[in-house]
This record gives C-alpha cells, structure tokens and sequence, in this order.
C-alpha cells in the first residue's frame, strides 16, 4: 500500500524527470537553431547571370546527379552552380537512374555531388561496382567528371568512385587554425597566403572572373595521382579532425580539391 509519504516522493520524480526531459528537448533545439545558422544554404541573392557565355547556341550536356541520396540537388543547395552553368549556355539534366553505358552516352559532363549510401548506411559506398566502371570507362573515354564528396560521412559514400582515378579522401573533417575565416572549418585559400594556384579554373576566361580568395565550409582532404593539379591547397599545419583523433598533415601533400585528366 502506498503511504502519503511515498506518493510524494514519487510525483518528485516525475517531475524532476519532466524537467529533466524538456531541458533535453530545448538544448536539442537550440543546438538545431544554431547549425541551421551557420549550416550549409544557397544564396538565393547569388547572381548567376553570365555577361559573355561560353555557349549561344547548342552547349555541352551537363547530368547532373540526383539517384544517389544527394545532399545537394539542382533545386536545393546546388541551384545557384545549376543556374549559372545554364546561363553560360550549358544543357543540365537531372539523373534519377544507376549509371549505365547507356545513360552516360552522349553526356560530356557528369556531376556528382554528396551522394550517400542507402538509408540507415549512408556511409556505404553510394554507387555500385557495375556504376564505377561505367564511369571510368566512361571518363577514360573523354568525359569531364566533377565529384564532389564533404566531410564525413559524404567521403566514404564516395570513396569507390574517387579510387578509380586514384584518388584518396581522407573520410573526415579538415580543419586549419592557421589559415582560417573565424572557424577552423572554414579554411581561407589566397593568393596572399600562397593556398590558391594558379590555374585555368582560379584564372577564369579574363580579368573579371579571375579569383583571388576562396573560403570554404568544412570539407574533407584529398590527394590526388600522378599528374593531378591541387588548386586549393591546405597549409602545411592543417590537420583531419575527427571526435578526438588528429593526425597532422604536413608529412603527405594535402589539398581540398584536385583536377585529375584520365586517359
């Protein structure tokens, strides 16, 4: 039976479990209004207009992916890069299929952008063995592939794919305490601190699109083969980062993006 005493004391526990709960609940949504803030969104300010295109008439076909779990799509957070590539005079299409022989004929560019594995996986790799070969033969045969893979889990969904060109991610969270924007997960390249190469992608077509500072949201390093330009290099003192594990850079060569020519 119980006593007045015990019934007491039981209403004090629930309540200090209610309390206990809601504080779990607030802390969560304060946490999730804080990423949002700061959290990847496209610039819906962003103008995407080109003054000289590349292409007036028929441009090159564009797929881009959207049959992997991607991150980013055409319509959410890559609708600013679709927009302007459009406007440069670029045909895009969106790919809902598994890559095939088949559907990748007659593309000259395939972009692929944080894809990820299946549901509850998203670390497994997002693609098949049958798909990495259709795109290595694919590019091996002269289409431009641009893959791009952010910090974890996005690298390791990615990872196959990026070792038919013989290139290593490095799976988690780059970061550079030196060379950095207010966040050491948003690393600055430059001119001035010599991370930004010269090349015909920083150059631009003329003057005016020529950059000079590239800053970055998190990401992931990579290295790249024999042959492979790094562009936006990370600084001798960055470093992976992940939970309470780091490994420094500065013994192997270390950059965010590369170029790789195939074939």
């Amino acid at each position: 039976m119980f006593t007045l005493a015990m019934q007491k004391r039981l209403r004090s526990i629930a309540l200090r479990a209610v309390i206990v709960v809601v504080g779990i609940v607030l802390c969560f949504l304060a946490f999730a209004y804080w990423y949002d803030s700061r959290g990847q969104r496209p610039d819906p300010q962003f103008d995407s207009s080109v003054r000289h295109p590349a292409y007036t008439d028929t441009g090159p076909e564009v797929l881009f992916d959207e049959a992997h779990q991607n991150f980013h799509t055409t319509e959410t957070g890559y609708k600013p890069f679709a927009d302007l590539i459009r406007n440069d005079g670029y045909r895009i299409r969106a790919n809902r299929e598994p890559f095939t022989t088949s559907n990748l004929a007659g593309v000259s560019i395939l972009v692929v952008v944080n894809a990820l594995g299946a549901n509850g996986h998203e670390a497994r790799s997002a693609f098949t063995d049958a798909e990495c070969a259709a795109v290595a033969a694919w590019v091996a045969d002269g289409g431009s592939l641009l893959l791009v893979a952010d910090h974890a889990p996005f690298g390791s969904a990615a990872r196959k794919l990026a070792e038919q060109f013989d290139v290593k991610m490095f799976l988690r969270y780059a970061r550079d305490d030196e060379n950095s924007d207010g966040d050491n997960e948003r690393p600055v390249f430059s001119r001035s601190n010599g991370l930004l190469a010269d090349h015909p992608i920083t150059e631009g077509r003329d003057a005016s699109e020529r950059l000079n500072r590239v800053v970055t949201f998190t990401g992931q390093s990579l290295t790249g083969p024999a042959g492979s330009v790094a562009f936006l290099k990370l600084g001798d003192n960055a470093y992976d980062w992940e939970s309470r594990k780091v490994r420094p850079s500065g013994t192997r060569k270390a950059l965010l993006f590369g170029t790789v020519r195939a074939g």
